[in-house]
């Protein structure tokens, strides 16, 4: 009987850069809420132009999730539209309605790049957000910058 893997589980770097690499066209979601930083990490994501963005997850072979929480494990959609994660064991957790501490001092984009077949994490990474050093509206755009490096190498 032939041993079904789990979506969740992450693909080995080399085999997840040339995943990314073949890719031709990603689905960008904003869970963040902040206009200001989606649109520029969209822009950023346009200037370089690797990627067709489609406007459903149904047309990508990539999902790029921009977040305030770093992700858990794979990416599930459930029937209703509610976004979540799938862990190592399997568990599916429905992503809470994010909230954010206006006071904290510091807080963290984090982008992460899905299959959208599967739904295997592939990539991930974090960047500050919010001030004067870090930019306002740029962790978005800094992010999109780090995969580009990434998968450029």
């Amino acid at each position: 009987m032939p041993v079904l893997c789990s979506a969740a589980q992450s693909k080995g770097p080399t085999d997840a850069k040339a995943q990314i690499r073949s890719a031709k066209s990603v689905y960008f979601e904003d869970q963040i809420g902040d206009s200001a930083v989606r649109q520029e990490a969209l822009q950023q994501l346009k200037k370089w132009g690797r990627f067709k963005i489609a406007k459903d997850s149904e047309e990508a072979d990539l999902i790029l999730v921009l977040s305030a929480e770093p992700r858990k494990g794979g990416y599930v959609v459930f029937s209703g539209g509610q976004t979540g994660t799938v862990g190592k064991n399997g568990q599916i957790v429905e992503d809470e309605v994010p909230t954010y501490n206006k006071a904290a001092p510091i807080r963290y984009a984090y982008l992460t790049v899905y299959d959208a077949k599967t739904g295997a994490n592939l990539w991930s990474a974090e960047h500050q957000w919010g001030g004067a050093l870090t930019g306002f509206h740029s962790a978005g755009a800094r992010l999109v910058n780090k995969l580009r490096k990434e998968i450029e190498k």
